[in-house]
């Protein structure tokens, strides 16, 4: 049974219960090594990849992941459609904790984050106005209401570098942009995934009201991890609601996004780069 769909579990998804026959799959990659081994194993019929995004133990920050490395593994793998699960941080009053949301936007805060798999001479631009899958997002949140979660469709997610927790002043800035939620992770997965042709959306998962607000004016990681406990059942069962319905065969746009970015020549792309993006560009470029 071949591997289509790819899950990725944020702070406090290490794992889910619910798989069986499982198999832990170490890949090397042309980028390096992932976070960890893929767990491939069954999930309501279908197999699919499981990745702990920070590691066995929560062990990498957000500025150690290797998106890169994570990204073209679960390509490696065969994965067509990736389900994402990560902490975040309300940025409006509407979006309180233990709260789902299905983000379709994001703004940039990162820093020196490499995330495109096209440079040592090759050039690629995807088209990335609508960064995340429609019909990936909008089944997620379909099954999240069904599943009894609050659920809030669409919105704009502020990636930040992190490691520390916003200021104030940052905070009502982000708000003032427009800014719905706020993490530190998934901005990069979705660009490397269009870049790899992997329809990808998130589950972003409510756990504090960032410092903005005035009766929660300060993060803490107990604060955090309590509402994640709460909240990683609910986690679970969507997405395992969401594998059993998708149909794998439907086709997203993310699926042909190389299909005109490519703008170096054939004949001038380095051989090695061609053998090692073989998984990504090989029905491309020959």
């Amino acid at each position: 049974m071949s591997v289509r769909i790819g899950i990725i579990g944020g702070s406090g998804l290490y794992d889910m219960a619910e798989l069986t026959d499982r198999e832990e799959k170490t890949l090397t990659t042309p980028f390096g090594d992932p976070s960890g081994p893929y767990v491939l194993a069954t999930l309501r019929g279908k197999r699919v990849a499981f990745l702990a995004r920070h590691g066995k133990g929560h062990r990498l920050n957000p500025s150690e992941l290797n998106y890169r490395a994570n990204i073209f593994g679960m390509k490696m793998l065969g994965v067509e459609w990736i389900v994402s699960a990560s902490a975040v941080g309300s940025l409006q009053e509407k979006y309180a904790p233990t709260d789902l949301v299905f983000p379709d936007q994001f703004i940039d805060r990162t820093r020196g984050r490499i995330s495109t798999f096209f440079s040592n001479g090759i050039v690629a631009h995807v088209g990335f106005s609508h960064p995340l899958s429609h019909h990936l997002a909008t089944l997620a949140a379909d099954c999240a209401t069904e599943s009894g979660a609050k659920a809030h469709r669409g919105g704009t997610y502020v990636c930040m570098e992190g490691p520390q927790f916003s200021t104030l002043a940052e905070s009502n800035l982000y708000r003032s942009w427009g800014g719905d939620v706020i993490g530190m992770t998934n901005l990069q997965e979705a660009k490397l995934a269009r870049e790899a042709e992997i329809a990808y959306a998130t589950m972003a998962l409510v756990t504090d009201y960032d410092c903005w607000h005035p009766d929660h004016d300060s993060v803490t990681i107990d604060m955090i991890i309590g509402y994640l406990t709460a909240n990683v059942k609910m986690a679970q069962a969507v997405i395992a609601k969401v594998i059993e319905r998708l149909d794998v065969t439907h086709r997203d746009p993310a699926h042909s996004a190389l299909r005109s970015a490519i703008l170096t020549h054939a004949e001038a792309i380095p051989e090695r780069v061609k053998r090692d993006l073989a998984p990504l560009i090989g029905k491309y470029v020959k």
